[in-house]
């Protein structure tokens, strides 16, 4: 791939040249995982040393529109094989919306009800595919957030534990298992052994301690740089910034490298130019997700930068985030240049 420059300390053999999907499936659950790698080229034109490249996983190419239903998937599987979940039981879990539409795929896949917890503020779509797939949505005070909804999970749980199953994604290690087993491993792959950062965001912590296990299992040398955002009011959905949440049993700061903080609005401003700029319409936290590697890349003087884009942005265009884009090509076509743009970069 871009750089050579740990080549030494990794094994060809643990390398392979592609990853593809299964050429047929009996279940939608084995849809999961082995997504496409982007890199992008044309937003990072003039902005990085010849030596290094970034590169986007599209988790948005999973059956349940995001990178959550590899842990959805993993989290399930472990509770039927435990027989935690069994007969008669509903699986419940708080969650921002990705999670809780991977659950209820995953749900209907194996058979069980579902319900799920979540802030009333999550996007109209989400919404609708949650209930597409026959769960039962339990909404939370907006105003709480995520935590909100991890809060009224828990006491519903506790009124009545016998009725339910809990993934508890925040505290269940089966969640960075499946980016131990399925995320790090494509990774691995896909890049030839070649990766030498990884820039991901904190949800519940289980994309980037399990991802990054696994690669620095392969290189230690290899950065693993975790992304947050700036402001706990921030409009971020899916992102936790830690320092005023409930931190996640699964988050672990002390196995990484670097912590990027991000705006929402540098966020957002990076999704429209991803659309506009690459064609690939993204979620805000993947907007967030380009910003930190484009400041981790501009950085080095050679390098293979890995970030992965969550969801695409289609569950999003009832949101603020489509308000703004909105706003953004109207100031495009008065004129205005993009923050973002290679050009308006290479004028500075």
């Amino acid at each position: 791939m871009a750089t050579t420059s740990q080549s030494s300390r990794r094994s060809q053999a643990d390398t392979k040249p592609e990853i593809v999907p299964v050429p047929r499936a009996n279940s939608v659950l084995e849809l999961i995982g082995n997504t496409p790698m982007l890199e992008v080229r044309k937003l990072t034109a003039g902005r990085l040393r010849p030596g290094v490249r970034i590169f986007a996983k599209l988790e948005g190419f999973n059956p349940g529109g995001s990178v959550k239903d590899r842990p959805a998937r993993k989290m399930i599987e472990v509770g039927l094989a435990t027989g935690q979940l069994k007969p008669g039981k509903v699986i419940i879990d708080s969650t921002s919306g990705n999670t809780g539409i991977a659950l209820a795929m995953v749900g209907a896949a194996v058979g069980y009800p579902v319900e799920l917890v979540m802030a009333s503020n999550v996007s109209l779509e989400r919404k609708k595919i949650i209930a597409a797939f026959g769960a039962k949505p339990i909404y939370s005070d907006p105003q709480e957030g995520s935590d909100g909804a991890i809060k009224l999970c828990r006491d519903l749980v506790a009124r009545n534990p016998d009725r339910y199953f809990k993934p508890d994604q925040y505290n269940n290690e089966a969640n960075s298992l499946a980016h131990f087993e399925t995320t790090g491993p494509e990774i691995w792959h896909q890049t030839g052994g070649q990766v030498t950062h990884l820039v991901a965001g904190i949800g519940t912590g289980g994309t980037i301690m399990g991802t990054g296990r696994f690669l620095k299992s392969k290189n230690r040398g290899i950065k693993v740089i975790a992304m947050e955002p700036d402001d706990p009011w921030h409009g971020l959905e899916g992102l936790k910034h830690m320092a005023s949440s409930i931190v996640p049993g699964i988050y672990h700061e002390r196995d990484l490298d670097e912590k990027i903080q991000v705006s929402t609005e540098d966020a957002y401003e990076m999704v429209y130019t991803l659309g506009e700029i690459e064609g690939v319409l993204v979620g805000q936290s993947s907007g967030a997700a380009m910003v930190s590697a484009l400041r981790v890349a501009e950085k080095l003087t050679e390098g293979c930068v890995v970030t992965l884009f969550p969801d695409f942005g289609d569950k999003y265009l009832s949101t603020n985030l489509w308000i703004g884009w909105a706003q953004r090509r109207d100031a495009s076509r008065a004129g205005v240049p993009a923050r973002h743009s290679s050009e308006n970069e290479h004028k500075k």
